[in-house]
């Protein structure tokens, strides 16, 4: 794959580097990154795309030919013009709640889809908490205990759903992109992800976010809140010290949920 010089840099992360290249985005990795994770998130989007939910397209998955990041995996998806939905946010603060109700709406559609062959929510999230050895043993095995105790899911579970990855089309069309962390499972613990994200991301909004999930999709909070603890230790897996304080004390944190 060549990256153009009219590359445009739109973020840097731990293992990559997004780039805006004419009409696609590519996603360059570092040379930690597995090829297998990935073929396995090109493998997801088309997956995804053909339950009929709006995706970018997959264009490419390769290696970089040459520059300062030659030999580096990257995988480039179309470009799909119009804004992200926190920008939507920041730029109509005064409309924080629609937009909110928008987003929540989005969410709900998805996980009424049945999940193509993806990884199991389940069996992902019991392999990142054993790994996760900060955690008292007793509260990794109530954990642990959890997730056993899981009832059978197979909606779609974006995993890593927040505005950021919601894209406002000019065709006026919702788009999802990112979808590496996809999984078949409940939507509830899926919404439980999501609330932990905004306390990382956008605290500001976190309440707002779970009292909407909450009304609009006629869950209970405590339902909710009885999962943070448990993806909030699979979010200590990924081995991020910045939210490691943060992190554990959602694992740490009782439910009142019975």
């Amino acid at each position: 794959m060549k990256l153009s010089d009219s590359k445009v840099e739109i973020v840097r992360r731990h293992n990559k580097v997004v780039y805006q290249d004419g009409d696609r985005i590519v996603k360059v990795f570092n040379e930690n990154k597995p090829a297998s994770d990935v073929f396995n998130e090109a493998l997801n989007i088309a997956r995804v795309q053909e339950t009929g939910i709006k995706v970018p397209r997959i264009r490419e998955v390769s290696r970089i030919d040459d520059g300062a990041e030659r030999g580096q995996w990257a995988l480039a998806t179309s470009y799909v013009p119009g804004i992200n939905a926190w920008t939507a946010v920041t730029d109509d603060p005064e409309h924080a709640q629609k937009h909110m109700d928008r987003f929540v709406d989005l969410q709900i559609a998805i996980q009424t889809v049945d999940a193509p062959a993806v990884t199991r929510q389940k069996d992902k999230l019991l392999r990142m908490v054993k790994n996760v050895k900060i955690i008292d043993p007793s509260i990794r095995y109530e954990l642990e205990m959890r997730i056993d105790g899981m009832k059978p899911g197979n909606k779609v579970c974006h995993g890593d759903f927040i505005q950021s990855n919601v894209i406002l089309g000019d065709d006026g069309e919702l788009y999802v992109c990112d979808w590496a962390h996809v999984t078949a499972g409940l939507p509830v613990v899926d919404a439980a992800t999501t609330y932990l994200l905004f306390h990382v991301k956008h605290p500001e909004f976190a309440e707002m976010y779970l009292d909407t999930y909450s009304k609009r999709s006629d869950t209970p909070k405590q339902v909710i809140n009885y999962w943070l603890p448990v993806v909030a230790a699979a979010e200590l897996s990924r081995g991020r010290k910045a939210r490691e304080d943060m992190l554990l004390s959602f694992v740490n944190a009782s439910t009142d949920y019975e």
